[in-house]
């Protein structure tokens, strides 16, 4: 694609960026095929190439209005068209620039910059998001039904193994999701164990900074970046194997430390040293030999959600399920496993009615082979998922931490 960028943009960081990844495009369209707006609304404008032309406007200098940011909202950054396109665009990172330029330039209403703002002080920080969640979780049984669903239930995470093992791993805890599903980390953490690996947490650590980053907040973003790069670096200095993320979308973004900070004198190699030790939980458990499991497993079927951030971001697609097989449950068919659930990070808050779409289709697919339980790989998903189906949804590793126990 030919771009010629104005003089706003051209000798500028973030222009350059955007204009090397727009002339990969070819204009084929192949996105629109797998992009989950473009099928619910089915304009162009609401699918990556129609975005992608929005994008190219805003840098040629063109007028960036109201209609051109709520297009670039509407989008879940699920990246399912970076798996389809055959010209290797990264849309990701360019409809991040595209936002991060249209929040710049065209300003929005007291109520919804509100809440923006608000997502970005609360969800990030795992103490002030601890005292609304036991609150709504204390008022549960009060609440109105629609609400009630999606205040999740009190989590118990279990013990967490404390014996030293001649490997060791350090594990992201994160913020909503070291709240609201603390399992998760505490289930990785003994199917570790089993394997003689110890996970620890760094205590000084928190958002992986992805709510800041994708909510056109990047020096808010970067600074949560730096952060746990500080919290870190002592333990990689140690000589920690991994860092081991259970929450895709925060493996997804710990991954592109380096590209992001690649332009920060001062964290630009430790952030590349960072993102070459980053692994998804299921990288760790497939390069490990399973014990043999209990019948348990056999008797329990699984439909995998396999999330965005997963299988696009990471590119990890098709591994927890054969990880899962192979522990011996039984994997249901899911249609269209390549669609989002309508999470996609803050998306269900602020797109409530796009995200109920793809949500409700989800559940169908998910839920046509009947299964005894839904396991995903990200806690949004995860609550997301929990707040409409008729099973219970776990992260996958709890799954084989239960088994490995039986």
């Amino acid at each position: 694609m030919q771009t010629r960028l104005s003089d706003e943009f051209s000798n500028t960081p973030e222009g350059r960026e955007a204009d090397s990844i727009l002339r990969a495009c070819v204009h084929c369209g192949f996105c629109t095929a797998t992009c989950p707006t473009y099928q619910l609304l089915g304009n162009e404008l609401d699918g990556p190439r129609g975005r992608i032309y929005l994008i190219k406007q805003m840098l040629e200098g063109e007028a960036v209005s109201e209609k051109t940011r709520l297009h670039l909202d509407r989008c879940l950054t699920c990246r399912s068209c970076e798996t389809t396109c055959p010209s290797g665009v990264r849309y990701g990172r360019l409809v991040d620039i595209g936002r991060e330029i249209a929040e710049r330039k065209v300003r929005r209403g007291r109520l919804e910059a509100a809440m923006r703002y608000a997502l970005r002080k609360l969800l990030p920080h795992p103490r002030r998001f601890a005292l609304w969640l036991r609150l709504g979780q204390r008022l549960r049984p009060l609440l109105p039904a629609a609400l009630r669903t999606r205040v999740p239930a009190l989590q118990t995470p279990g013990a967490w193994p404390v014996r030293m093992q001649p490997r060791r791993m350090i594990a992201l805890a994160g913020c909503v999701q070291s709240v609201a599903t603390p399992a998760t980390n505490a289930a990785a953490a003994r199917v570790l164990d089993r394997l003689g690996i110890q996970l620890v947490e760094a205590p000084e650590a928190g958002c992986c900074g992805a709510v800041s980053h994708h909510l056109s907040a990047p020096r808010e973003g970067l600074d949560f970046m730096r952060r746990n790069i500080d919290a870190w670096w002592p333990y990689i200095e140690q000589g920690v194997e991994a860092i081991v993320v259970t929450a895709s979308g925060c493996g997804a973004l710990v991954k592109e430390y380096g590209e992001l900070l690649r332009q920060d004198a001062a964290y630009a190699q430790k952030a590349a040293r960072v993102s070459a030790l980053a692994r998804d939980i299921v990288e760790v458990i497939e390069a490990e030999s399973l014990p043999r499991l209990t019948a348990h497993a056999a008797q329990c079927k699984v439909a995998f959600h396999s999330p965005c951030t997963l299988q696009h971001g990471q590119q990890l697609q098709g591994i927890v399920e054969t990880v899962l097989q192979q522990a011996g449950f039984q994997l249901t068919h899911v249609s269209d496993a390549h669609l989002c659930c309508g999470s996609a990070g803050t998306y269900s808050i602020l797109q409530p009615d796009l995200s109920r779409r793809l949500l409700d289709n989800k559940l169908a697919a998910l839920q046509q082979g009947m299964p005894d339980v839904i396991a995903t790989a990200n806690v949004g998903c995860q609550l997301h998922l929990a707040t409409a189906s008729g099973v219970p949804v776990k992260h996958w590793i709890e799954l084989l931490d239960e088994v490995m126990q039986a």
